[in-house]
């Protein structure tokens, strides 16, 4: 699934959790409804077109990943939000959309705003338990990665603290720093951000949503251990 240029190693992609209503969707033959949130880049800010978002981007290779499968992809960013902002409207839209499956991408904008991390997790937190009862299922798609905020202790923090909601509440976690960072130091000759050098640029938004897409079909197909015999 992953293309030459956003190859990383599966633990630097993402973290793996059970997506128990996007499968039974799948069982069903149902419509699955995917919406995704955030900021900047659920927006795709940097990209050169709609169509080089991650949503955008995201949908299609899901599409033929579940080649027969009916997938509907919502592009519901907002750019400059934080968590707090992001959580107001991820509800409302999840009860209006009922969705199978959220792609929360956050974190970023908290870390460069200077928002408390207890403040951040105690966000983020109230909602992973809202969608978890019985709602959507959900992806967090953490904080991207910028050689300019690599070395920033908060921007770190922050980082730490969508780990330790992912890890805590057994949810999917995108590692979107660890696997741009991966890249970036192995095949330097790639730009993935645009000129602002925060921003992705289009290849940015490929990889994102690659790494995106293979967290969410390996965690769909990841081998569970068999019950013991009765």
């Amino acid at each position: 699934m992953l293309s030459a240029d956003c190859r990383a190693p599966d633990n630097d992609i993402a973290s793996s959790a059970p997506l128990p209503r996007v499968s039974a969707a799948l069982q069903r033959k149902a419509r699955l409804r995917i919406l995704a949130i955030g900021s900047s880049s659920t927006v795709g800010i940097g990209a050169s077109s709609p169509r080089a978002t991650y949503p955008a981007q995201f949908e299609e290779i899901l599409a033929k990943a579940l080649d027969g499968f009916d997938i509907e992809v919502v592009n519901r960013g907002i750019s400059g939000e934080v968590a707090a902002q992001t959580a107001e409207r991820l509800r409302g839209e999840v009860e209006t959309l009922k969705p199978d499956l959220v792609l929360w991408q956050v974190g970023t904008n908290d870390a460069l705003r200077g928002i408390p991390v207890w403040e951040f997790e105690a966000t983020v937190l109230d909602v992973v338990r809202w969608l978890k009862d019985g709602r959507a299922d959900l992806v967090l798609v953490g904080l991207q990665y910028t050689p300019r905020y690599a070395r920033d202790e908060h921007y770190a923090r922050i980082r730490q603290g969508v780990q330790r909601i992912a890890t805590s509440e057994n949810v999917l976690l995108v590692r979107r720093f660890d696997a741009m960072q991966f890249i970036a130091r192995t095949r330097q000759s790639l730009e993935m951000l645009s000129a602002d050098a925060l921003h992705l640029n289009d290849l940015g938004y490929h990889c994102m949503a690659e790494h995106v897409a293979q967290a969410v079909v390996g965690s769909l197909f990841l081998r569970r251990p068999a019950s013991p015999a009765p």
